[in-house]
């Protein structure tokens, strides 16, 4: 008897229509089919068709068992027993919140009473009775069949050894203490020019800043950065976490300029900074690397941040990075 389960299919079902005729034991059914005895009775008591005013054609017939287990599978759907609920989800999820966020939020808001996973979403988004609304579109990746998650390539830079993120406290890596942030460069199709992006994220709210840059020049990067961050008090930029790209090579700047220390990741180790690589990820939905930086201005950008920190995140118990930021900022003062 096979030990892995697996779920009885149509070619099962007249195996066991012949079987059920010709009165063989439960146990011989179960041997012969390579399942367990329970699945067999299981699958006659629940699917063997009964009328009471049709008593002759009562009993177990495979295409009739299938269409009773179907009907059953789709009757016990939440979101298709739940049309509200299903509507809150599609506007939900064409706002642009993944199933993670629209469930988290559901629950810790308490606006719906029924319970709704992760997974419970993301089957009704790829199921086949639902695959005319194309809400796949909706997600991150927007692929149009689900996939496990892929490895990235670690990329390895030529920055000198100073800083190492090993020596950095560890009251950063914890996350236990505000104002640290990590940083990185957005890099789009070299024959649209050489303007760029930085993004940074604070590590504690994950809050995300924007900025557009010319070149990849480090200095003016830097000097960016430092304009950038001027205005927050000194506790809400402490220091900043970035590769070993030379467009970083100009650290010492953010030192001189608003007293913020660099650490650097190891080479090839970008998950060293993992709050910016996860919200590049974010920012890449909506800015492909074939977008004309030439006709996005630096109030877009703006513009695109503040939606970004306005989603609820699992990690910060599905409050927005903007709510945690400001009420660090309000504790901290």
């Amino acid at each position: 008897m096979s030990r892995r389960y697996s779920q009885l299919n149509l070619a099962d079902r007249r195996r066991l229509f012949h079987f059920v005729e010709r009165k063989l034991p439960i146990k011989e059914m179960a041997r012969q089919l390579g399942r367990h005895r329970s699945t067999i009775y299981r699958e006659i008591r629940r699917n063997t068709f009964h009328d009471r005013e049709l008593p002759d054609y009562n009993g177990y017939f495979p295409t009739v068992a299938d269409d009773i287990r179907k009907e059953r599978r789709q009757r016990l759907r939440k979101l298709v027993r739940h049309p509200q609920l299903r509507e809150l989800v599609i506007e939900q999820l064409k706002a642009l919140w993944s199933p993670e966020q629209i469930a988290g939020r559901l629950l810790a808001d308490g606006v719906s009473a029924v319970r709704v996973c992760t997974e419970t979403i993301y089957r009704f988004i790829y199921g086949k009775e639902d695959q005319a609304l194309e809400l796949y579109q909706h997600l991150p990746e927007g692929r149009r069949k689900r996939r496990p998650r892929g490895s990235r390539k670690p990329r390895d830079g030529g920055f000198p050894a100073a800083c190492r993120i090993s020596q950095r406290p560890d009251f950063i890596g914890d996350r236990s203490q505000f104002g640290h942030w990590e940083g990185d460069l957005l890099i789009f199709q070299r024959d649209l020019g050489n303007a760029n992006v930085t993004s940074l994220v604070e590590r504690k709210s994950r809050y995300t800043v924007m900025i557009k840059n010319q070149s990849r020049h480090s200095r003016p990067i830097m000097d960016k950065i430092i304009e950038t961050f001027s205005p927050l008090p000194a506790f809400a930029r402490q220091s900043f976490t970035f590769d070993r790209g030379t467009e970083f090579a100009a650290f010492r700047a953010l030192e001189d300029g608003i007293g913020a220390r660099s650490w650097f990741c190891d080479p090839s180790a970008p998950w060293q900074k993992g709050a910016v690589e996860n919200a590049n990820k974010r920012i890449r939905r909506f800015m492909p690397s074939d977008t004309d930086l030439s006709a996005v201005s630096q109030q877009q950008l703006v513009a695109l941040v503040h939606h970004l920190n306005a989603l609820p995140r699992k990690c910060l118990g599905y409050r927005t990075p903007a709510e945690v930021f400001m009420a660090h900022l309000r504790d901290c003062a």
